[in-house]
């Protein structure tokens, strides 16, 4: 337990200096030795640290050169947060509100920055949702990917990194019951109104209609809040 606590306190004071700007991306770090005489532990805890640091994306090894801040973004650091979440066993309101401070902040941002090329972009795939789900034989998958697409879409639409990052982090979490959620669409025949809900989110950036972000994002989650 001794052990736990004081490799705990080496990676939250990296974890500190990365955040307070002492180590920058790209920083090298002090060697094993300088970090054991800086940290007054010896070598094992120093590597352990470094082990976990390493698997949460935070810091990556490049032999013989040493052990660098990264300096690009990596799923690895949202990880933890993700397995966090899926061992909650009351996590679906939380998982719901999450994505609803997204996606409203999301809208409100592309309002602002949309492109008439970005717009083509969206209701080409608006355009794909809905072949998915007008095809005779309709394919889960299909129209699961295209929905996919369409939300990836306004999110980069949004030219906001860390935007793109988490939404990244929350579609991957949501995907299961989004997939649940179109089967039951599918099923119900409701492709309708499945597609009219991704319409009015496209209608409602297209006129710059900040007033009624909310009630499209609740009404947006009319299916998905059945099946989660």
């Amino acid at each position: 337990m001794q052990n736990k606590s004081i490799v705990s306190r080496i990676v939250n004071q990296i974890t500190d200096a990365i955040i307070n700007g002492e180590l920058k991306p790209g920083d090298k770090l002090p060697t094993e030795t300088s970090l054991c005489a800086t940290f007054e532990v010896g070598r094992n805890s120093i590597r352990e640290a470094i082990k976990i640091l390493e698997a949460y994306g935070v810091v990556y090894i490049k032999r013989p050169d040493g052990t660098f801040v990264n300096d690009r973004y990596s799923q690895k650091m949202l990880d933890p947060m993700l397995y966090g979440i899926l061992l909650e066993k009351n996590s679906s309101d939380e998982i719901i509100q999450l994505r609803k401070v997204l996606d409203i902040g999301i809208m409100q941002q592309i309002m602002h920055t949309i492109t008439p090329e970005q717009i083509a972009h969206i209701e080409g795939c608006l355009e794909n949702l809905i072949n998915a789900v007008s095809k005779k034989d309709k394919d889960i998958e299909t129209v699961l990917n295209a929905d996919i697409d369409f939300h990836m879409a306004l999110t980069n639409a949004s030219q906001n990194q860390l935007l793109l990052s988490m939404y990244t982090y929350v579609d991957r979490i949501t995907i299961p019951s989004r997939k649940n959620a179109v089967k039951m669409v599918l099923a119900e025949d409701d492709t309708d109104d499945f597609i009219r809900l991704h319409t009015e989110m496209l209608t409602m950036i297209s006129r710059k209609d900040f007033t009624g972000i909310e009630q499209t994002i609740n009404d947006h989650y009319k299916f998905w809040k059945q099946v989660i």
